[in-house]
């Protein structure tokens, strides 16, 4: 057997650098994380190639790299974000290399890839992990574009730098995300089980392009059977709709789901939208109409600023009381809390109206932001400052209050979304309106039911 190379180890300030990005991501923008199929992963030294879908561009890679901290971990990103010359040399120590598109760098930047492709192949060869993203951009609807081959191209020449005596694996993976644009949800990865390269070689020597084209489909079929994939992308917004609204919680308790946890609402969700897809093919023109009722419901809940949870639990007006006198109860603990954090809420969204334009880097931009201005302001800065003026104890108290107080005021300014929306279900001038949408609710309900069971 070949030895199994050790990989470079970190320097000391990229382990912190990345400890730091673990208390921002873990404790404060997600709520819960999940990771399935850890043991899937091979062991450090193992040239690996990890393939996921892309749905949530610098979250997708950031989560999978602070879950596999046992290893040096390479990317493959943007060529924009290597322009600057600091960028280009701080993004390359943790692992990440330029991809040249010819929609955005031109033409004549497609040749530099052969490097990228290179440098990522000796990372193989040195028994580091490499992830890559085969539809070569994120997605903005949970659903799986088609793959390219290079990571494939890359794996096969990295085993024929080895003389085809080491064996080269791919690990295919998704992430999942409870919801893309907010803080404090949940997300989860899961890892199916490795595939050898190795039974491949010979035909690889024989038929390059075929035996990759096969082992990619593999590939991609694994990742999809994992993933929430909504194929039919005409009822998009309605089948996920449904999924997220009431009847999504109602079916994974019929059938055994845990709605609240998200890989069993994973496997909720892919069931349900398989049968939507399946009621559609059988029965078009009722689901038609359950699609029409659909969106007329989602925009009357638009148009009144409510949500559906209100049609679950149909408060009366003693709700917005008593929600009322809770916030007031609260409001104390909010206000201390609110004043350490508020930056963490406001910086990212004066940034946010004025440089995102796709919607799918909110989150993303938001991690980044609080990483590099929000905490530094809110956190280390005040604690460094309570240390020289106040002692140890004190800058040690308020590091680690901070994440609780963050966690408060979220829930709080949640909690008074809920109060409005609970105002405005009962308001009076409202009652015809919310009448007509119970009533949409129960027909698209009932002929679910019907249509799919």
């Amino acid at each position: 057997m070949p030895k199994i190379r050790k990989p470079r180890e970190h320097s000391l300030l990229l382990k912190t650098f990345r400890t730091y990005l673990q208390y921002v991501n873990s404790w404060l923008y997600f709520r819960k994380e999940h990771i399935v199929g850890l043991e899937n992963v091979p062991i450090d030294g193992t040239p690996v190639v990890v393939v996921s879908n892309h749905q949530n561009c610098l979250n997708d890679p950031l989560c999978v790299c602070l879950k596999l901290t046992d290893r040096r971990m390479n990317f493959i990103a943007r060529a924009n974000v290597f322009k600057n010359p600091i960028f280009n040399k701080a993004l390359r120590a943790m692992g990440l290399l330029p991809a040249y598109r010819m929609s955005h760098e031109g033409f004549g930047a497609i040749n530099k890839n052969r490097e990228t492709m290179d440098d990522a192949g000796q990372a193989l060869t040195d028994g580091e992990t490499l992830m890559l993203y085969p539809e070569a951009d994120h997605q903005d609807k949970r659903w799986l574009g088609k793959f390219k081959l290079g990571y494939l191209r890359i794996a096969f020449e990295a085993a024929e730098k080895m003389n085809f005596e080491q064996d080269v694996m791919i690990l295919p993976s998704c992430n999942h995300y409870s919801n893309y644009f907010h803080a404090r949800t949940d997300m989860l990865i899961k890892f199916a089980e490795p595939i050898s390269l190795k039974p491949y070689y010979e035909r690889y020597k024989e038929s390059p392009r075929e035996t990759m084209m096969e082992v990619n489909t593999i590939v991609r079929d694994t990742i999809q059977q994992m993933m929430l994939h909504i194929e039919d992308l005409d009822h998009y917004e309605e089948i996920d709709f449904i999924r997220e609204s009431g009847y999504g919680r109602k079916y994974a308790k019929e059938h055994g789901y845990k709605f609240n946890y998200l890989p069993s609402r994973l496997l909720s969700d892919q069931k349900l939208v398989a049968e939507l897809q399946r009621a559609y093919t059988e029965n078009k023109e009722e689901m038609e109409g359950v699609y029409a009722d659909t969106r007329r419901f989602s925009e009357g809940l638009k148009e009144l600023n409510i949500r559906d949870w209100l049609f679950i639990h149909n408060p009366g007006i003693e709700a917005p009381i008593l929600r009322g006198l809770g916030l007031l109860l609260l409001l104390p603990l909010f206000i201390v809390s609110i004043i350490p954090t508020a930056l963490l809420f406001i910086i990212p969204k004066i940034f946010l109206n004025i440089l995102i334009k796709d919607q799918m880097f909110i989150s993303s931009f938001n991690v980044g932001v609080s990483v590099f201005v929000s905490v530094p302001i809110c956190l280390i800065i005040p604690s460094i400052l309570l240390w020289i003026f106040a002692g140890f104890w004190w800058a040690l108290g308020y590091f680690v209050a901070f994440p609780f107080m963050f966690v408060l005021a979220w829930n709080f300014m949640r909690m008074f979304q809920k109060f409005m929306g609970s105002c405005r279900f009962v308001a009076r001038k409202n009652r015809d309106k919310v009448s007509k949408l119970k009533e949409i609710r129960q027909r698209i309900f009932s002929q679910l039911d019907k249509l799919i069971n």
